[in-house]
């Protein structure tokens, strides 16, 4: 593989390397900062869901909806390195992700992540952002690459490079009421399960549709502009029916990677909710060590507590906010 500069971030380092150099070792680097830039999502997505006041109201549901489907890209794409004689490192990934800070890899190198309760503003400057399309239908003309070109540097290495694949290790489950996490068994399924990705997120250049209901990105936008995506006849516009904003607990913006001074209430929730996180996290790597559907299946359960510390974090007011502005999670990986 040809040698780049060291310090390049990793998805950039590698969309530099000629397609013709795209070797197995390539494709295993690859997925691994797939599976680094799919878990880079989900803090803030779930902080945005957590952060809503009514949990059954249609925006939690669909934010919530929308990282169950990360969670499921992210298995599919562990399943993927699994089945060319990789191992997926997420306790690693996320020891490198930090919030506030770009995406894993270099993607979208103009965007800082960072994590809040949710606002119109929160969805637009993050949710959306990150789901940018690379043809997007409406309401943009930035022409910048996105994951989605990615996902098709990969599928292009899978085909190039025609690696054995292997089921040992690989795991099957229901990832929330729609996806089901298949093993990658030959070319043909990997094809399919990364166009799945891409659409889920993206939609097509040709539509917006993620399958059953909008992808991503157009379900983001039809929150932020308050009105369903439509098609006109000649073209789409948010200017369907109404789509309420939520109340939501006043989460701030976490500026640093921890919460400076926290009291020591606040500071025990916080230490409840990272130790139970970094938990989650090493359940899914030996998930995939070994093929345990015990240990994905733990990893589930320490997800659903996570709920709990977290809500009640973004009750509890931030110092010198005049009670407007509360604490929320972090999501640090801490020691075990």
């Amino acid at each position: 593989m040809t040698s780049t500069v060291a310090g390049t971030p990793e998805i950039v380092r590698l969309m530099t390397v000629p397609t013709s150099e795209r070797d197995l070792q390539w494709l295993k680097e690859g997925l691994q900062a797939a599976v680094a830039l799919e878990l880079s999502t989900l803090p803030p997505y779930l902080c945005g869901y957590w952060s809503v006041t009514a949990p059954s109201s249609e925006a939690a549901r669909l934010i919530s909806h929308i990282a169950v489907d990360e969670m499921f890209h992210m298995g599919l794409v562990s399943n993927m390195l699994t089945a060319i004689g990789g191992t997926p490192r997420i306790v690693e990934a996320a020891t490198e992700i930090s919030y506030p800070g770009r995406l894993p890899g270099g993607v979208r190198p103009q965007l800082s992540v960072y994590l809040s309760g949710l606002t119109k503003n929160y969805v637009k400057e993050v949710f959306m952002e990150i789901e940018m399309p690379e043809h997007p239908l409406a309401f943009t003309s930035e022409g910048v690459p996105t994951i989605g070109a990615f996902y098709d540097a990969l599928l292009d290495a899978f085909k190039h490079v025609n690696p054995t694949i292997d089921p040992a290790r690989q795991l099957t489950s229901n990832v929330g009421a729609a996806n089901k996490l298949v093993p990658m068994t030959d070319l043909g399924v990997i094809e399919e399960s990364i166009a799945l990705i891409k659409e889920q997120g993206e939609g097509t250049p040709e539509s917006p549709s993620g399958g059953d209901a909008p992808a991503h990105y157009y379900r983001f936008g039809e929150l932020y502009h308050g009105h369903k995506l439509r098609w006109t006849g000649t073209d789409w516009k948010f200017d369907g029916d109404p789509v309420a904003f939520p109340d939501a607990y006043p989460m701030g913006r976490l500026t640093t990677a921890s919460w400076p001074d926290p009291a020591p209430d606040v500071a025990a929730l916080l230490t409840t909710f990272n130790q139970t996180y970094t938990t989650m996290l090493g359940h899914l790597d030996k998930a995939w060590e070994t093929g345990s559907a015990t240990e994905l299946g733990a990893s589930i359960g320490k997800m659903y507590q996570l709920a709990s510390p977290a809500r009640s974090l973004m009750q509890m007011p931030l110092p010198d906010s005049d009670g407007t502005k509360t604490y929320g999670p972090e999501f640090l990986v801490v020691p075990t």
